[in-house]
């Protein structure tokens, strides 16, 4: 099966555009702050509870999207942030995110009701590092970091009640005195009937004036995007309802080097998660204007996409040469990992989970490894080799989130079991078993995001080439407690024995844009 791994990653990317589509991305990647520097963009996102976090993303013209690096590895030794002592952080970590490149420094901010503290990280190399983390409290929610041409830095943060605070020149930490209200009610502009107070605050400079972009609710409405504009940072303000398109919103504007605008705003799309549009702006008595008519256009005037969403997502064959990172940027842990669990040392070729203590609960279980699910069509599929699990032991390939859904092993009376999992009801069943001959086995998760059909269905084969469907259609919900869109997890967790372990050969992703995918339908 390795042998066919680049013939598959290649299939994976033959889809591409002769001019950009959006949304941009089709997958999960909300709260985005953006910059330009010179003729590159960086883009940072909220990743919440997934270890490492606040994804830094790099293109050169808005539409084609590589992962670079994290700005931290883990964001605190808590019980929450580890899945210790019963405890979880889903839907918190860290949330929106701001980018900012000052003087030769990149510098990402962001903050945590998990810890309870506002972070900035800081490194002159955004793409190698290395990071520099500072910390205070308060943790300042939804919050913009702006460098001023006079020297001084600012914050604005809070919903509907907008605040303002003046940093210290080291930034670690407010000066005393300058946490003041900078708008009474950034959401009158929407109207007086409002659901979501504004918030996502986004502070930028243009021709010597500064634009407040803010996300707000009307109840009954969608989700809008005011912008509040000042001659002065510190105010006084003047606000107006700048954009509502099929909720298309939260987010800021950013600049082309030949000097077009354009606006990056994000849609609430189902279990897919959140999705990126990037839509044209245009400059009217000195405001900025947002879409086409007040739309989003399905195409834009840029280069084409490339592919699917290269750099975002990838299949990994768990190979390894010795200047390679242990695992690719595509990755992410749910929640802070324990790395003396997990390797793809011990078996060449092999991502080895191993387990260290007793579980009960899937979504409570360490060392689960994610990567995005994303539209309209996509698979998931994994080997899995059982021969080093215990009685007790349960490995597979899972879609996370609260109504989860599994395919995988179980060792049941010293014999391996293959079952599938549904929590589509809001509680886990064990919907189907079949014994299981050999000690490997392919494993399969078919995602159908079109239209919003927010469907999976779980297969295995003998050989990776029949397959064959087991248990029941998972009826996929984007739930606020985990906030987030539906992820392919590879995991491994014990409910009576600890030390065994379950090897991944590889996992491999596919794309296609019709209901007929992979052979399976």
């Amino acid at each position: 099966m390795k042998s066919s791994f680049v013939t598959i990653l290649i299939a994976m990317f033959l889809f591409t555009g002769t001019e950009a589509q959006n949304p941009v991305i089709f997958a999960d990647v909300p709260d985005a702050s953006m910059i330009r520097v010179g003729d590159t963009y960086y883009m940072s996102s909220t990743t919440m509870h997934m270890s490492p976090g606040v994804p830094i993303m790099k293109s050169y013209d808005l539409v084609n999207w590589e992962l670079v690096n994290y700005a931290y590895d883990r964001l605190g030794e808590v019980d929450a942030m580890n899945l210790d002592n019963g405890k979880s952080t889903y839907g918190r970590g860290s949330w929106a995110s701001c980018i900012r490149y000052h003087e030769g420094t990149f510098y990402v901010s962001t903050f945590a009701q998990t810890t309870g503290r506002t972070y900035i990280f800081t490194t002159r190399d955004i793409e190698k590092g290395p990071w520099k983390s500072i910390s205070f409290e308060p943790s300042y929610h939804d919050h913009t970091l702006f460098f001023d041409d006079d020297g001084k830095v600012w914050m604005i943060y809070g919903v509907s009640r907008l605040r303002m605070v003046e940093l210290k020149e080291d930034l670690s930490g407010v000066k005393e005195g300058t946490d003041h209200v900078v708008i009474e009610n950034a959401s009158a502009p929407a109207g007086t009937n409002i659901g979501l107070g504004a918030e996502g605050s986004q502070l930028f400079k243009v021709n010597g004036k500064y634009y407040l972009f803010n996300i707000t609710w009307p109840r009954g409405g969608m989700r809008t995007v005011v912008i509040h504009r000042a001659d002065r940072i510190t105010g006084p303000y003047e606000g107006r309802m700048a954009f509502a398109d099929r909720g298309i919103a939260q987010g800021g504007m950013t600049d082309t080097p030949d000097g077009r605008w354009f606006a990056y705003l994000f849609r609430d799309y189902g279990s897919v998660g959140r999705i990126p549009y990037i839509v044209p702006v245009t400059w009217e008595d000195g405001w900025p204007v947002i879409g086409v008519d007040g739309k989003v256009p399905e195409k834009l005037d840029l280069p084409g996409n490339k592919g699917v969403i290269p750099g975002i997502v990838a299949s990994d064959n768990f190979s390894r040469q010795k200047e390679d990172r242990a695992l690719p940027l595509v990755w992410q842990w749910n929640h802070n990992p324990d790395n003396a669990l997990w390797s793809v040392k011990q078996r060449k070729g092999w991502l080895r989970l191993t387990t260290g203590r007793i579980d009960t609960s899937f979504v409570m279980a360490k060392n689960t490894l994610t990567q995005r699910t994303f539209g309209p069509v996509c698979s998931g599929t994994t080997r899995l080799d059982v021969r080093g699990m215990k009685e007790g032991d349960f490995a597979g390939l899972a879609l996370l989130q609260r109504k989860f859904g599994q395919v995988g092993v179980k060792i049941v009376r010293g014999k391996p079991t293959l079952v599938m999992v549904n929590a589509g009801s809001g509680k886990p069943v064990e919907e189907e078993s079949v014994p299981l001959k050999k000690k490997t086995v392919f494993l399969k998760a078919v995602c159908d995001f079109t239209e919003r059909t927010d469907t999976a269905r779980f297969y295995y084969s003998p050989d990776g080439k029949s397959w064959k469907n087991i248990g029941t259609r998972l009826n996929m919900e984007y739930s606020m407690p985990h906030f987030m869109g539906y992820r392919f997890g590879l995991f491994n967790y014990a409910t009576k024995n600890t030390g065994g372990h379950a090897d991944f050969d590889w996992f491999n992703m596919q794309y296609q844009n019709d209901r007929e995918f992979s052979g399976v339908r």
